[in-house]
């Protein structure tokens, strides 16, 4: 009873099965639309080909609004250095580069069209999740949680 009481957040659950639902989520729901260029782009400088899986986008954006739920005043900067990697040159030594940023602020965009993130008041930059967003994660938090119950 007492753990009935209190509310599960995106904090209690691991983040691969929460991703994983999100994306299920937005691939779902009608407001949130592939672009037409995704199958084509490369998630970075250093990869080589485009992402194979057909959910790519969908898993983004569900790894980026986990993110920016954790970490209010995430901006596209700090997500580019996060999803970023080493650009391997050959027999030359490797080099950090950031990921690209188009993709991520298309995704913020979309986020923010299905009013689930926000840009942060005052000018400081970076976006923090909505009410309607982050009780939206929860809920779909929680139902990750009801349904690794089930399976026990």
């Amino acid at each position: 009873m007492a753990e009935e009481a209190r509310g599960i957040c995106v904090r209690d659950v691991a983040a691969r099965q929460f991703i994983e639902a999100y994306a299920e989520h937005l691939k779902n729901s009608d407001k949130f639309e592939l672009p037409v260029w995704a199958d084509t782009v490369k998630t970075a400088c250093f990869k080589e080909l485009a992402p194979y899986g057909d959910d790519w986008y969908y898993i983004r954006a569900a790894s980026i609004a986990r993110k920016v739920y954790l970490r209010p005043g995430l901006g596209v900067g700090q997500l580019q250095k996060w999803y970023g990697g080493n650009y391997r040159r050959g027999a030359r030594t490797e080099h950090f580069r950031k990921a690209s940023s188009g993709i991520i602020r298309s995704v913020l965009i979309q986020l923010e069209e299905m009013k689930v993130v926000e840009k942060m008041p005052n000018g400081a930059g970076g976006r923090q999740m909505t009410r309607v967003g982050q009780q939206d994660l929860d809920r779909i938090a929680g139902s990750v949680i009801r349904e690794a119950e089930e399976e026990e």
